[in-house]
C-alpha cells in the first residue's frame, strides 16, 4: 500500500505523497498486512480503504464530516464514514442523521445508506481511522491512521479556502484545532449516536442547511442531501 498502489484519485497522490513516503505509513501498511496473515478480516476491503478520497478530486472538496473509524459489521463499511453498502439497514447514528435533515430541510428518509451520492457533490466523508478488524470497534485506533488523517485535514486547511467543516461529537471537535478557521468554516454539535441525540445535543442543530448557505455565501453550488432520494 504505497501511493503507486493505492486506489486514490490522482490529486490526493500528489498532495498527500510526503505522508505516502513517511516511515509511520509503512508501519500501517506491515500492521494491515500481519492482521491478514493472522487471519484477521479487515473493514472496509482493501480497494475501499481510500473510497472518501478517491471519490473527490482535493480541489473538489466542498463539506468535511469526520466519523472515527468504520462500522466493523460485514458488508457495512465501503471507505465513507457514517455511510452503509446498500441493502444494508441505516446504523443508529446515520438514522439519527437522516432524521435531522427530515426536520431541517424536509428530505424524506432514504431507502439507502449509501452516501456515495453526497460524496460525488464534494462531501469528504472521512473516517479518522480508515481500517478496523472485524467485530471489534476501534481496534485499528493505535496504527498510525490518525496521523494520517490529521494531516490530509491539515492539508485541507492549508491548501484549500472555504471548506465547511462539520465536527460532530467529542471526538470531531478535536480536530478543530488542525482547521484555520480564519480561512474556513467549522460547525459543531453533539454526535449523531442516540446516547447524544436523545440527550438533546444533535437534533436541531441544522447543519445541512446551514452548510449550503456558507457554500452559496461563497457563489458555490450547494449540496443536494436528497440526491439519496433520485
Amino acid at each position: 500500500m504505497s501511493s503507486n498502489n493505492v486506489k486514490i484519485e490522482e490529486s490526493w497522490k500528489t498532495v498527500l505523497n510526503d505522508e505516502f513516503q513517511q516511515s509511520y505509513f509503512t508501519e500501517i501498511k506491515n500492521y494491515l498486512s500481519n492482521e491478514k496473515k493472522n487471519g484477521q478480516t479487515i473493514y472496509p476491503p482493501g480497494s475501499l480503504i481510500f473510497n472518501a478520497f478517491d471519490s473527490i478530486p482535493f480541489e473538489k472538496v466542498k463539506v468535511v464530516i469526520i466519523g472515527q473509524d468504520p462500522y466493523h459489521g460485514p458488508n457495512q463499511a465501503h471507505g465513507l464514514c457514517f455511510s452503509v453498502m446498500d441493502g444494508v439497514p441505516a446504523p443508529p447514528s446515520l438514522d439519527n442523521i437522516f432524521k435531522e435533515l427530515k426536520t431541517d430541510i424536509g428530505m424524506a428518509t432514504p431507502l439507502s445508506g449509501n452516501l456515495q451520492k453526497w460524496a460525488d457533490q464534494g462531501v469528504f466523508l472521512l473516517n479518522a481511522c480508515l481500517t478496523v478488524r472485524a467485530h471489534h470497534a476501534n481496534s485499528h485506533k493505535d496504527i498510525g491512521w490518525h496521523k494520517f488523517t490529521d494531516a490530509v485535514i491539515r492539508k485541507l486547511s492549508d491548501e484549500r479556502k472555504g471548506i465547511v467543516f462539520l465536527l460532530w461529537g467529542g471526538f470531531a471537535k478535536k480536530k478543530a484545532k488542525l482547521i484555520d478557521e480564519l480561512n474556513h468554516y467549522v460547525l459543531t454539535s453533539g454526535h449523531p449516536s442516540p446516547l447524544s441525540a436523545n440527550r438533546g445535543y444533535w437534533f436541531g442543530n441544522k447543519h445541512f442547511s446551514k452548510t449550503n448557505e456558507l457554500l452559496e455565501k461563497q457563489g458555490l453550488t450547494p449540496i443536494n442531501w436528497n440526491a439519496l432520494n433520485e
